[in-house]
């Protein structure tokens, strides 16, 4: 699976471990870092793999409410593809939220973006319950793939390239599910994932635009933790700071618009800086 280099909205060359996430957008740091989490523990046997899986009837008997973060929390066990979507989840948020999310009250800020993903995961668990969706009760490639069509959607021109095949953004969820069907793996969570993030859209672009009505809206509680204005990359901030305080962002200009993306052989190799 073709994979991305990224581009604009990351702090430069930063020295460890330690300094590359916390260079990380705040939301995107914290879903990257629960992830980590999550996923080690399941595969480390400190908590069983079905202990992290969405059931709504332990949810509900047994108030293992738990469930409902850690079912988008678990990338899958220790393979080639587990990796990739880890890879995934940090290129395609931190794109998505440092590059400009839709504006929902928060003028485009983490905010906004933390909306988002509250969402595309009460979206996710809703669907799932109510249309009989033939998918593992784990969702973690549904919200990135969520992510990754909202993102397509937000900056529709930027360019991409797939295996040297040059394309629009918006063109590219499509271009990652005929692949993924092309080669026999698994595509209806991708599907499931970006049905959701289309139906983010349209309420959120499509609707204002046309009905001149703003039907989602970010809630006070998001504004109130983290402020108003777009997100603004922490530069040469010390490691204690660095992690804290991190989503209250103040207005910035906004990042370049255009930003050239790689994937397929010209992407950039995990583990690489």
């Amino acid at each position: 699976m073709p994979f991305a280099q990224p581009g604009n909205g990351e702090v430069n060359n930063p020295a460890g471990p330690d300094q590359w996430f916390n260079s990380l957008p705040f939301v995107t740091r914290y879903w990257f870092g629960a992830t980590m989490i999550v996923t080690l523990s399941a595969n480390f046997g400190i908590v069983s793999i079905p202990q992290v899986m969405y059931d709504w009837s332990l949810i509900k008997n047994n108030f293992e409410i738990w469930r409902f973060l850690t079912s988008f929390c678990f990338v899958g066990p220790f393979q080639f593809n587990t990796l990739i979507s880890a890879y995934m989840l940090v290129q395609f948020s931190k794109q998505y939220e440092a590059g400009g999310p839709f504006n929902t009250g928060a003028g485009g800020g983490t905010a906004d973006y933390a909306f988002c993903l509250i969402f595309g995961a009460v979206a996710i668990l809703l669907t799932f319950a109510i249309f009989p969706l033939d998918l593992p009760p784990v969702f973690s490639r549904n919200l990135i793939y969520y992510v990754l069509y909202v993102w397509s959607k937000r900056h529709p021109t930027s360019q991409a390239n797939i295996w040297g095949i040059p394309m629009a953004a918006n063109y590219l969820p499509f271009a990652y599910l005929a692949l993924t069907v092309f080669m026999g793996s698994s595509w209806m969570d991708m599907l499931h994932g970006l049905a959701v993030g289309h139906l983010y859209y349209f309420l959120v672009d499509v609707v204002p635009a046309v009905y001149g009505k703003q039907v989602l809206t970010t809630p006070n509680f998001l504004l109130d933790y983290f402020g108003v204005g777009e997100y603004t990359p922490e530069v040469d901030a010390p490691p204690a700071a660095a992690g804290a305080g991190g989503g209250r962002r103040v207005a910035a200009a906004p990042p370049a618009a255009q930003a050239r993306h790689q994937w397929g052989t010209g992407g950039q190799r995990l583990g690489t800086q």
